[in-house]
């Protein structure tokens, strides 16, 4: 008992018990002091996911504002390998993309018009298609 005392009393720091021998006092202390470590901590991981989560959502646009280049679309093909459409210029260019290694795939004589963000407004959202996709199985049956 009086070797656990020890051992806990530098942990508690400068903590007194009025009665050494029942380790209340000091059994208090080291409890506020672990919710305080495990406060510290928590408070540490939520400032790394938080800045995980910002690189993550900034990283997409580095190539939206550079000097003539844009990143039009992508799709990932597998852990590394992505396909990217990119438009230098007036010229749009199909890309391969893997560790270490770019590669033009296909330079397109026709640039890909992509729909604007206003014109995405005005088509018809995802509720409204399956509504009248379920009117019209409604009204095969």
């Amino acid at each position: 008992m009086l070797l656990s005392l020890l051992l806990i009393a530098p942990v508690a720091g400068s903590a007194t018990a009025a009665d050494p021998l029942s380790g209340t006092s000091l059994r208090t202390d080291l409890g506020a002091q672990l919710v305080q470590v495990l406060g510290g901590l928590g408070v540490v991981l939520a400032m790394v996911l938080l800045l995980a989560w910002l690189t993550k959502r900034f990283s997409q646009s580095r190539l939206s504002g550079a000097h003539g280049l844009r990143l039009l679309g992508g799709i990932s093909l597998g852990a590394k390998e992505r396909i990217v459409l990119v438009q230098a210029g007036d010229v749009q260019l199909l890309v391969g993309v893997a560790p270490g290694r770019l590669q033009t795939l296909h330079v397109l004589e026709e640039p890909i018009q992509l729909q604007d963000s206003k014109e995405a407004a005005d088509d018809e959202g995802f509720g409204q298609k399956l509504g009248k996709l379920l009117e019209q199985t409604r009204g095969k049956e």
